[in-house]
């Protein structure tokens, strides 16, 4: 167990692609999320249309939920293939 972390650790310290792929996922993930709060918290709808701005507020909301962790799991699909190239590079295995 000791020598399959020590593997990781070294293959993940020299392979900048996988780390460059993280820390996008990562940044896009909150990116996204917080664009979204920024967009959708300024709907505000008068008139009769003034209860519905809730359940438009919240279905929008979940489309920037979906799109962020649909970004986050994509940037670390990318970064597992990296690391799986990296390690076979770097280690001949």
């Amino acid at each position: 167990m000791r020598d399959w972390f020590s593997e990781v650790l070294v293959v993940f310290c020299h392979s900048t692609r996988t780390q460059i792929a993280i820390a996008l996922g990562l940044i896009i993930f909150a990116g996204t999320l917080l664009m979204g709060h920024v967009l959708v918290g300024g709907i505000d709808l008068r008139g009769p249309m003034a209860p519905v701005a809730d359940v438009i507020r919240d279905a929008l909301m979940h489309r920037y939920d979906r799109a962020a962790w649909m970004a986050l799991g994509g940037f670390l699909l990318v970064a597992i293939k990296t690391f799986r190239k990296d390690r076979h590079r770097l280690l001949g295995l």
